[in-house]
């Protein structure tokens, strides 16, 4: 049996171990459910079907981690990206004013075009050229925005008009669900049980019924079909300014989301030696066959999530791992009526939960170093700061350059990430 899992998931009796890749690859899954109930919510307010789009969120999932365990042979789960479903919905769709139809017409093509640019290397050389400090602050600053995120979520940190964002009503409803959330789940961490997270959302999720934030319509139902948005393309505008500018968009946004989220957990399971991670580009592949996957079966682009890091501390290190998470979300089909009734404010603990895990990057760091030091906190910062992973790169990055060129230390700066800097610079000029 072995030696079956070898040639399929990269799997090494003599530095592997068949419970653990399967106990890593069911922790994934249960650390990273809540988005099951989390991108429906998201992207529901576009006009998509929700439970159409509870499908689509399994079957796309579950393609693109298969393409991961059995291609890459890597212990990583791919998704939908909530970030990406974020912009979506409420940049693309909401505030832009285009239909879902016209963005998922925009993923498709995006999908494509990373396929080109995988096989062509150019993704992978785009990593290398990016400093090992800020991979190194990569993580942290993941880990920043989605405990951010969740935060929003759950109404604990809202809008105001003078300094941007404040304090919730934290004594009831929502807000007060949330941080009730985070105390169980904390308390589930620390005790270091099994599967804490999916129990710390359902115990929160019930203790919502009273609270009068959740509303349960069911458990188990079949799955909903995939009809209503399974390749609703909007081709008229395919070469119009709009729809260029919109695919550039999710490019740029995707292809910085999507390196960040990959070295950063990537670094955490040990995988990367001398800045270079043997299986990068099947990584690649992986993610953009994904997006294309996905957009024809109405999800919004598809990447890696941090979430991964939970199997990954747990001692998954093969494509098992992967393969075990995507049968988790196969039988998750029939549990629609249930993860469609998660409030926002049971899912938010997991995601400030997992930022403490991913904010451990940060001490690699050497902060003696202010060359070093600075970038790095740029990265670390603008990441919520701006609500964006791609921003948080693409300014530490140039930072990085700027810094070390006028302090006399040319030495620490390779051609290739001056050239990176240059082109993130002509965005902003642009």
């Amino acid at each position: 049996m072995k030696k079956l899992l070898t040639p399929l998931f990269g799997f090494d009796p003599k530095q592997h171990n068949v419970r653990t890749e399967i106990l890593a690859g069911v922790t994934t899954f249960l650390t990273m459910a809540y988005m099951l109930a989390l991108v429906p919510n998201i992207l529901g307010v576009t006009g998509m079907d929700k439970g159409a789009l509870f499908t689509t969120v399994i079957v796309s999932s579950v393609f693109a981690t298969m393409v991961m365990a059995f291609y890459a042979k890597l212990p990583f789960v791919l998704g939908p990206g909530i970030g990406l479903s974020s912009f979506f919905a409420y940049t693309v769709c909401i505030t832009l004013g285009y239909t879902w139809q016209f963005a998922l017409t925009a993923v498709f093509i995006e999908g494509l075009i990373f396929i080109i640019l995988t096989i062509s290397n150019l993704r992978e050389k785009i990593v290398r050229a990016i400093p090992e400090v800020i991979q190194k602050a990569i993580g942290a600053g993941i880990g920043l925005f989605l405990a951010f995120l969740g935060l929003q979520n759950a109404g604990i940190v809202v809008n105001h008009e003078s300094t941007l964002v404040t304090t919730g009503n934290i004594t009831e409803g929502s807000a007060l669900l949330g941080l009730i959330g985070i105390v169980i789940t904390g308390v589930l961490l620390v005790w270091k049980i099994q599967g804490g997270f999916l129990i710390g959302i359902i115990v929160t999720t019930l203790i919502g019924i009273p609270l009068g934030v959740t509303q349960f319509d069911g458990i188990v139902d079949t799955p909903p079909s995939i009809e209503p948005i399974f390749m609703k393309f909007d081709f008229s505008q395919i070469f119009t300014k709009e729809m260029a500018v919109v695919v550039f968009t999710f490019l740029f946004i995707d292809m910085f989301d999507t390196i960040g989220t990959l070295v950063g957990v990537s670094r955490k399971a040990g995988l990367i030696k001398d800045g270079k991670m043997g299986k990068m580009k099947k990584a690649f592949m992986a993610d953009a066959l994904g997006t294309t996957a996905g957009a024809i079966l109405g999800s919004c682009t598809i990447t890696t999530f941090v979430e991964s890091s939970s199997g990954v501390g747990v001692g998954g290190r093969t494509g098992l791992t992967a393969f075990t998470a995507s049968i988790c979300f196969l039988l998750s089909l029939f549990l629609a009526p249930f993860f469609l009734a998660v409030p926002g404010a049971a899912t938010a603990p997991v995601l400030v939960l997992v930022g403490v895990m991913m904010l451990s990057a940060i001490k690699d760091i050497n902060f003696d170093d202010y060359a070093e030091a600075i970038p790095a906190f740029i990265c670390v910062l603008f990441m919520p700061a701006t609500y964006s992973i791609s921003e948080g790169i693409v300014l530490s990055v140039i930072s990085y350059v700027l810094i070390n060129l006028f302090c006399g230390k040319r030495k620490n700066v390779s051609l290739a990430t001056i050239l990176l800097a240059i082109v993130f610079m002509l965005k902003y000029i642009m």
